[in-house]
């Protein structure tokens, strides 16, 4: 990165400015650089190119320091007490895409768990790649109950842009005609197994209003000639998709957006490039550009340009947008209405339902399928029948069924023929069901700049004060009895619930902060993304969502960032940014 004395402020001058790499910065990245405008990207944490970048890709299980994976305890508990508590990231095979507690803190005023990946691709590496389109159910939610604002938009403004976004990235899944999950442009769907097919003619055979699906995955099954000009292929089936996937076969930034907009000739990418702050020109009342520093030597430097797009993830663009403070915006770049950091939403989930299955001994399926089933939300769609009265909103479940494999026998005594005999035989088969529930947006679940806690770079950091509420506790009551009679109903044994600890956070689809709306008064950003109070930035991360919906959102921030940029284009050819 260049110095400030350094260069002509031209060469520091761009057509667009894009913060942030992954899912939404690589959408917006793509779609203004195919649309001939010089664009910088600038990606806080380091390079990781394609296949190169992913180290432990073709590893085998002996190749790392203890089986599967496993880091020292000594390890974890110096660099990631907080993720740790999760189970989720603390693992040799992955743990590289995420980043060190103890290099970038925050503060808990109730317990959140913040799952942050700093490197090119951003969380476009680990995703769980579920791609749902929102419907008009959740887009009109808040309006009908007077919950938080309205969407400043409608299903019908949002299809044309899934339509746009599925077709390029590559979603597989089967279309179902469900008004609460609108069907999409689908490759073909990965197949069920058994035991799930069986799951499906039971629950669909004795409850109407539910629909036993494959999940909607962002994983090529039939790829198009574009995808594989872009040197994406099909999914091999592997599972192991979190170490980063060489053959580009599920959506992520490295594998497509950037390619893409790397061949337009018109992206620059900087790595370790940390946003610290938006400029603003109070006179034109315009953001100029961004304030950036090197993450390697200290250095800050100005970059220039007619139209920012935040796209930093939910938290991290409600901190730049915090740390923006000036004459005209004392309490945070756009922040006139007060709802900057506020409206904290995620998915609680970790409560369901598991069992044993008896039969089926002589059936298996072929390789380690990256996907699962869902069942999508069958609870308050409208009309009375789905009604409930203890809680508003609904839930999604996620899951599936498999055999266990040699490992179970890892421990057991046994020697000889008859050992080798039973490792050719899986094991008995069991299946499991994870709901997924929508979290309202609470004005005091929030996020606040923490001047006095300062991260590796010696930048103030966060507070996290997030709690679920009664509604979300009772729908979880429901999430756990309606898991547990569907698979009663499909005839299967030692039907037991689950209900474990869970906090905000861990859903990782962190939304809110910065919502759009239809009044300045109460929200940060417009139909189309952009701060109400100064027009040519754009917000098209998880922090523009005005609710948070129960089905995953990536494929929502894809879709409005698409839109947002042909909003801005238009805009500035016209003359209005």
């Amino acid at each position: 990165m260049q110095n400030l004395s350094d260069g002509s402020r031209a060469a520091r001058t761009f057509d667009a400015i894009v913060v942030g790499s992954g899912i939404s910065g690589g959408w917006a990245a793509k779609e203004l650089t195919e649309k001939g405008l010089k664009t910088l990207v600038l990606e806080r944490g380091p390079q990781v190119k394609h296949v190169e970048g992913y180290k432990t890709f073709a590893m085998n299980p002996w190749d790392f320091r203890f089986a599967g994976g496993r880091t020292p305890q000594e390890e974890i508990d110096k660099h990631y007490p907080k993720q740790s508590r999760t189970g989720y990231t603390i693992n040799d095979q992955w743990k590289h895409f995420f980043v060190k507690d103890d290099e970038h803190p925050y503060t808990e005023v109730k317990r959140f768990d913040w799952m942050r990946g700093y490197q090119v691709g951003g969380r476009s590496l680990t995703w769980a790649r579920q791609s749902y389109r929102h419907s008009d159910l959740d887009f009109e939610a808040n309006a009908k109950e007077g919950v938080g604002v309205d969407w400043p938009i409608r299903y019908a403004d949002l299809a044309p842009w899934y339509s746009h976004v599925e077709k390029w990235i590559g979603v597989s899944g089967q279309t179902e005609g469900l008004p609460q999950l609108p069907d999409g442009d689908f490759q073909p769907p990965m197949e069920m197994n058994v035991v799930e097919k069986d799951l499906k003619a039971k629950v669909e055979g004795k409850f109407a209003e539910r629909t036993v699906t494959i999940g909607r995955a962002a994983h090529l099954t039939k790829p198009t000639d574009e995808q594989m000009k872009l040197g994406r292929g099909t999914c091999q089936s592997r599972n192991l998709c979190m170490r980063g996937c060489a053959f580009g076969a599920y959506f992520s930034s490295n594998a497509a957006t950037l390619v893409a907009a790397a061949n337009t000739g018109n992206m620059t990418l900087q790595p370790d490039s940390v946003v610290t702050a938006i400029l603003f020109d109070r006179t034109a009342n315009k953001a100029t550009g961004v304030r950036v520093l090197d993450a390697t030597t200290k250095v800050e430097t100005e970059y220039y340009a007619k139209v920012i797009f935040l796209c930093a993830s939910a938290l991290n663009t409600t901190w730049i947008m915090m740390n923006s403070k000036s004459d005209r915006f004392p309490e945070g770049f756009g922040n006139d209405s007060d709802e900057l950091g506020r409206n904290v939403m995620d998915h609680h989930f970790l409560v369901g339902a598991q069992a044993d299955v008896e039969g089926h001994e002589d059936r298996y399926y072929a390789g380690r399928r990256p996907n699962g089933i869902y069942i999508p939300r069958f609870r308050n769609l409208g009309d009375a029948a789905t009604k409930q009265k203890d809680f508003t909103r609904g839930y999604g479940y996620q899951g599936g069924a498999s055999r266990s494999g040699w490992q179970r026998l890892v421990g057991e005594m046994g020697f000889g023929k008859e050992l080798k005999d039973e490792i050719e035989q899986p094991g008995d088969w069991t299946i499991g069901i994870t709901a997924f529930g929508e979290i309202l947006p609470y004005r005091d679940n929030r996020v606040t700049l923490n001047n006095d806690l300062k991260d590796i770079h010696g930048l103030p950091t966060l507070t996290m004060d997030v709690t679920i509420r009664e509604n979300e506790m009772n729908m979880r009551k429901d999430m756990q009895t309606a898991g547990m009679e569907m698979l009663e109903a499909a005839g299967f044994k030692n039907v037991k619930g689950f209900d474990r600890t869970y906090a905000p956070g861990l859903g990782i689809h962190e939304m809110g902060t910065a919502r759009m709306g239809r009044d300045p008064k109460t929200s940060v950003l417009n139909a189309y993304s952009q701060v109400h109070a100064c027009k040519n930035v754009y917000v098209t991360d998880g922090a523009a969502m005005t609710s948070a919906s129960c089905v995953n959102p990536s494929l929502t921030y894809m879709a409005l960032t698409a839109r947002a940029a042909d909003h801005a284009v238009n805009a500035l050819k016209r003359g209005e940014l």
